[in-house]
């Protein structure tokens, strides 16, 4: 039962579309704009760096948020299975952003949310996390590339954590249950990347950057 109620915390945080507002406060719906996703990205593409890091924070911290209200939550109450509880907050967070009920299921990808997602989880998570993707960030500026590589990463960690005792008080099948709701999450997000998959693939996908070179590709047409 916890873990329902956690997944519907996470899903109630997630329906905050930042992306959505944004856009709807300088007069446009982002979906309807650049490549259409309502996503961190995309906002940075079409409405500039500044908007680009507003929509980053907002959707981070809501993934952050349902964390943090689980564990003051469940906490005290269930403190073996605290971080199992804490990643269904985050998976529901991860689903809302990604399939909003009342923007007819069509959001974001959920990257900026599983940000959130290991900025709160565990210290340990956030330099694996700050290393993959800035590093593949600033290599290549390739957003989609970072982001796939950053779940490879999260499902190696977890596991490797979960072995080493990190999650103490976890028993064997729990901790094949949090390994499986990671492995989960990763296959969702590189279902939602399936076009910047084959994109890679083919040498065509887009480079992202932090300066305004990014609206003038938008304006001239470049986004795909």
């Amino acid at each position: 039962m916890e873990r329902i109620i956690c997944l519907l915390i996470g899903y109630v945080f997630g329906l905050f579309q930042t992306a959505y507002f944004y856009g709807k406060a300088h007069g446009i719906d982002i979906r309807q704009h650049g490549s259409g996703n309502a996503g961190t990205t995309n906002t940075l593409r079409v409405l500039g760096t500044k908007a680009g890091l507003i929509v980053l924070a907002g959707d981070c911290l809501k993934c952050m948020a349902a964390i943090w209200v689980v564990k003051f939550l469940f906490g005290s109450s269930h403190p073996e299975i605290v971080y199992l509880l804490k990643l269904y907050a985050a998976a529901g967070a991860i689903l809302g952003h990604n399939y909003p009920f009342y923007l007819g299921f069509k959001g974001g990808k959920g990257i900026a949310a599983t940000a959130g997602l290991i900025l709160a989880f565990h210290p340990y998570f956030i330099v694996m996390g700050v290393t993959v993707f800035f590093g593949i960030f600033f290599t290549t500026h390739y957003v989609s590339l970072g982001s796939l590589l950053v779940y490879a990463g999260l499902i190696i960690e977890m596991v490797v954590c979960g072995q080493m005792g990190l999650f103490a008080g976890m028993s064997q099948t729990q901790l094949y249950e949090m390994y499986a709701l990671t492995f989960i999450l990763a296959v969702m997000a590189y279902w939602k990347h399936r076009e910047n998959i084959v994109r890679l693939l083919h040498g065509k996908e887009r480079k992202t950057y932090l300066t305004k070179k990014n609206k003038l590709d938008v304006e001239e047409g470049a986004d795909k």
